[in-house]
């Protein structure tokens, strides 16, 4: 009988465990399907960073399966990369370019980059592509980020704490931006946050790590009203 798989998952962990320097993973089950903003919450070094880390880099080491559009990340990372948008503070651009620099000149590294829709993002976002990118601001930077993930059509974007310390003003465009993304259930979105209000009104999905682990997994209105 030929195994199926199911398309509309966009990211699976099936028991995933790995030991890092300063944190663990310990049994990571999660499916995240295409069309839903997913949120990881927990306490500072509960695991959610690490847990994005072990998709983004390839030197991690680890048990167990993590899969991107059904396959399996550790025998085809850099393509796998390809279909995944990061935007964190972590996140690392070329500093002394601007923004239209920046993404002309990395933009190349993507199979279908285009200039036009990461104009537009960045025109949404009230950004202004001609800044050095080390003399934008923070908020800056996480905007330039996102226009920048949405101009190479990812089926995964990665959000590592993209609205801490955030404006109100900006935390409504992004979470806008980022339904208008999901709308025709082609990618699915994954955010680490702090913050329970956001968490609960603008995610589908959340789940609650501890010490490594997800202790809780469920529908956002469901779980943080507990």
């Amino acid at each position: 009988m030929t195994e199926t798989t199911d398309t509309s998952v966009i990211l699976s962990f099936a028991h995933v465990t790995g030991k890092g320097r300063r944190f663990h993973l310990k049994d990571i089950n999660l499916e995240l399907k295409a069309g839903y903003i997913y949120a990881l919450m927990g306490e500072n070094g509960a695991g959610k960073t690490t847990l994005l880390q072990y998709i983004l880099d390839e030197r991690r080491r680890y048990e167990g399966q993590i899969r991107v559009a059904g396959e399996d990340i550790r025998e085809n990372h850099a393509g796998i990369m390809n279909r995944i948008g990061f935007v964190s503070e972590d996140n690392h651009f070329l500093e002394n370019r601007t923004g239209r620099q920046n993404a002309a000149l990395l933009g190349m590294l993507y199979d279908n980059f285009d200039m036009e829709a990461f104009g537009q993002a960045m025109e949404q976002m009230q950004v202004f592509d001609r800044k050095l990118y080390k003399s934008m601001s923070r908020g800056e930077k996480l905007k330039f980020q996102l226009a920048f993930a949405i101009a190479h059509s990812p089926c995964l974007y990665l959000l590592d704490e993209a609205t801490a310390g955030m404006d109100p003003v900006f935390r409504i465009t992004l979470f806008e931006m980022l339904q208008h993304l999901i709308v025709d259930e082609r990618c699915a979105v994954l955010m680490t946050s702090h913050i329970a209000s956001e968490v609960e009104k603008k995610t589908d999905y959340v789940g609650i790590m501890e010490n490594g682990q997800i202790v809780r997994f469920g529908e956002s209105m469901d779980l943080m009203t507990l």
